[in-house]
């Protein structure tokens, strides 16, 4: 990990499709690292009940607090990498972790069992290993996550006209790693079992790190750390600050492993940041910015929280919409195509396990017209086999989380041209119109689920296309409000401060999973022993629930309508 790679400089002629090299080892990266994510995710609040026997609350309250830090601790990664680690180091040691956590996640021990006094008993080894897995994860997303885009924008020199468009091809990555992980992690887990799924996440994982460590000669040595003799300086003894570095992360396990198993602890801490950074901000505005500024501030305030309350709906995917799907609906969408017998597995994995292979093979060819053959030929390999899967075998409710990601690939480029061509008309909604009009769809996603719910009946399950609906629905939402939101947080906050409210904003997503877990609890089941749930009570808690979020997405959405205007005078023609 301390040897550097060669720094000279790759031309910049040395491109592949328009872009540098080095894109494509980050693009990589990145979506194994979310296949690994959202693979796991996926699979999270099922196994927990399912395999560990855990209540619907505290399966939630896991997934709230695993969320919750998921996204905060990417705040202190990215100040260690920018002051002392660099991006290499950062993403190698990230990406290290996360296997570890992703093995250890496989790691079922025997399943919960209920004794004859109604008591659970629980495997407490695997526990342990469990949360020790989470932690890994947990500070592995932390130095990975935000170092891999801080090297993507490092790849291009100032003012490069093909910055906007590699990034969008980047997080490409993400959306296209959360699409394979759902299907075949998701799959996996729940027809061969729970380990198979996290396993697959687990290579994932270890793929992405290939792909990084093998191409580190294309990131033109802009991963390296800023100031390497400060790095190496003894601090205690012996031992370097890049050393202390790593002994903190790995002394961070145990507390983090902690935090886990408190998950009301996790939610208090982030509370206490909240009001020290409303403290901060308070101070700041009114002592520091002129009246410009402050108004501009306040706008930043506005756009964190539309965040907050848009992803607190959305996070929902993976908690309430998981257990409802799981418990009240149908799963497969054209059931008469499914494969019934024996045991399929799914395709998609042919152009996952191919990719690293074609990549370092269109990356070394040069003057060439073989990689774009080849990275073609991946694409529509991977269009092909995603299509077959989702059709043939048999759907999961882990599985359908595909669904998110599948409607955000379809749905970014519609995204991308609608907005230009409003434009040409005087038609383009501004940044805080889009972003009610956003929350707005990310509460009227909950009618479909509504509508579903009531198809319920005793013996009978509601359609699945309610969830398609519902899952097109809260996409056209996020496209509209998420690229925006973070965009106008890095126009209008004041330099000196743009690393405190990107911060913010990243704060505010990890809160925003808490409460996700919060609403989730309001349709909490006991599951007795047997598994068999009590259709008419789930139908009522899920109704309820369903009735709340559509009424809270739809009702901050016209807060936010009518506060729009005020916002785009405190903007000062930021756009």
């Amino acid at each position: 990990m301390s040897a550097p790679p060669s720094t000279t400089p790759v031309p910049h002629g040395d491109d592949l499709f328009g872009h540098p090299k080095g894109l494509y080892v980050c693009f990589f990266t990145e979506m194994w690292e979310r296949f690994s994510f959202y693979g796991m995710k996926a699979l999270l609040a099922l196994y927990l009940i399912k395999h560990h026997g855990f209540s619907d609350a505290d399966s939630l309250s896991v997934l709230g607090a695993y969320g919750g830090l998921v996204y905060a601790t990417p705040v202190l990664g990215g100040m260690l990498a920018d002051r002392y680690l660099g991006m290499r180091k950062a993403v190698i040691l990230g990406g290290v972790l996360l296997c570890l956590g992703h093995i250890g996640m496989a790691v079922e021990g025997h399943p919960a069992t209920v004794g004859a006094d109604g008591v659970v008993h629980r495997d407490v080894f695997a526990l342990g290993v469990f949360y020790l897995s989470l932690a890994l994860i947990i500070s592995g997303v932390g130095f990975l996550k935000p170092n891999i885009s801080t090297v993507v924008g490092k790849l291009y020199p100032e003012d490069d006209p093909r910055l906007d468009s590699g990034f969008t091809l980047f997080y490409a990555g993400i959306n296209v790693g959360a699409l394979f992980s759902a299907l075949i992690c998701g799959y996996l887990g729940d027809t061969y079992g729970w380990g198979y799924g996290f396993g697959a996440a687990g290579i994932g994982m270890l793929a992405g790190l290939a792909v990084f460590v093998t191409g580190q000669k294309y990131l033109q040595g802009h991963a390296e750390p800023p100031n390497p003799a400060a790095l190496r300086r003894r601090v205690l003894g012996p031992i370097t600050v890049e050393w202390v570095i790593y002994l903190g992360a790995a002394l961070s396990l145990p507390i983090l492993s902690a935090l886990m198993q408190l998950g009301g602890a996790v939610l208090w801490l982030q509370l206490l940041t909240m009001a020290a950074w409303l403290g901060w901000l308070a101070w700041y505005v009114t002592t520091r910015c002129t009246p410009v500024q402050r108004q501009q501030m306040l706008s930043c305030v506005f756009f964190v929280a539309i965040c907050l309350l848009f992803f607190a709906l959305y996070e929902q995917t993976y908690g309430s919409w998981v257990l409802f799907n799981d418990r009240m609906l149908t799963k497969d969408l054209f059931p008469t195509l499914v494969i019934r017998e024996g045991h399929p597995v799914p395709w998609s994995v042919i152009p996952l396990v191919l990719s690293p292979i074609m990549v370092a093979v269109s990356l070394r060819l040069e003057g060439s017209r073989l990689p774009a053959v080849l990275l073609g030929t991946l694409t529509v390999l991977g269009i092909v086999l995603i299509v077959r899967d989702s059709i043939v075998l048999p759907q999961t409710a882990s599985s359908l989380t595909y669904l998110g990601a599948l409607f955000i690939v379809l749905l970014s480029p519609l995204a991308a041209w609608a907005w230009p061509f409003l434009e040409r008309f005087g038609l383009n909604p501004s940044k805080p119109v889009k972003s009610a009009i956003g929350l707005a769809f990310a509460g009227l996603a909950f009618i479909p689920l509504y509508l579903g719910n009531g198809m319920v009946g005793p013996d009978s399950l509601g359609s699945v296309w309610w969830l398609v609906l519902a899952y097109l629905i809260i996409e056209i939402g996020e496209v509209t409000l998420a690229p925006i939101g973070l965009s106008a947080v890095t126009e209008l906050s004041v330099p000196q401060v743009c690393g405190l409210m990107m911060g913010a904003w990243w704060l505010g997503t990890s809160f925003s999973e808490q409460l996700a877990s919060i609403f989730g609890k309001f349709a909490a089941l006991d599951m007795p022993a047997d598994g068999k749930v009590d259709m008419v009570l789930a139908k009522a808690k899920y109704g309820e629930l369903f009735q709340h979020m559509i009424w809270l997405g739809l009702a901050s959405a016209l807060v936010a309508l009518l506060l729009a205007p005020q916002v785009r005078r405190w903007m000062h023609g930021v756009k």
